[in-house]
């Protein structure tokens, strides 16, 4: 029998299709890694279980060696204070826990936020001035939302409920930037940040209001 052409080229396609996938895998592993345990350990947090702290842990890291080898040595400086509050929030939470038996919602008094937004307010200035001199696009919109970014997550190592309302503004956002930039993908996964953020702050609330 002779060869058949047209199963040839379909042979042919998807073998050059699964060899771009696993190349794609191959270079961009860690990212992707980075991407799930992001993602699970919002999830986790929502749940207030406490071993969403290694699994956050673990994208932190991730994402350290993503920017560090991409060279973006701000954003790989940003993960070395998130690095930081992981632990402050890991040893935080397993305290909590070993004295009232479970992750309990803590609401957060007026001092204590007007001193977070005027720090955030303060850094965003910092790091914007740090990004501008290194020449970035928007140099004061990603160092406003990474400054806050930093003050939810002090939060929600505090165990705060605010920290899920800061964290919708700050994603939301992050899509209308990334949708700036065309990064489609990345907007899309901040996307469902947001639903995780929202799911938070729903299961926060009932916590909070339970006790």
């Amino acid at each position: 029998m002779g060869r058949d052409p047209l199963a040839e080229y379909a042979w042919g396609r998807t073998a050059m299709t699964a060899g771009m996938i696993a190349h794609f895998f191959h270079d961009h592993w860690i990212e992707l890694a980075g991407t799930i345990t992001t993602v699970l350990g919002i999830w986790l947090t929502a749940r207030r279980v406490l071993i969403c702290w290694p699994v956050t842990l673990a994208a932190d890291l991730l994402y350290l060696v993503v920017f560090y080898r991409a060279q973006l040595l701000s954003d790989a400086l940003l993960q070395v204070f998130f690095v930081a509050f992981t632990l402050y929030g890991w040893w935080h939470w397993w305290r909590g826990v070993r004295q009232e038996g479970e992750v309990r919602v803590v609401a957060l008094s007026l001092p204590s936020l007007l001193i977070a937004l005027a720090a955030g307010a303060a850094g965003s200035l910092l790091l914007g001035e740090a990004a501008k001199r290194l020449h970035a696009a928007l140099p004061f919109l990603d160092a406003t939302l990474a400054s806050y970014s930093l003050v939810a997550s002090w939060w929600q190592a505090r165990k705060h409920t605010a920290n899920w309302w800061l964290w919708i503004l700050v994603d939301l956002i992050y899509i209308g930037e990334y949708a700036y930039k065309d990064l489609w993908t990345t907007a899309l996964l901040y996307a469902g940040l947001v639903a995780l953020a929202v799911l938070g702050l729903r299961d926060w609330r009932r916590a909070e209001f339970a006790v």
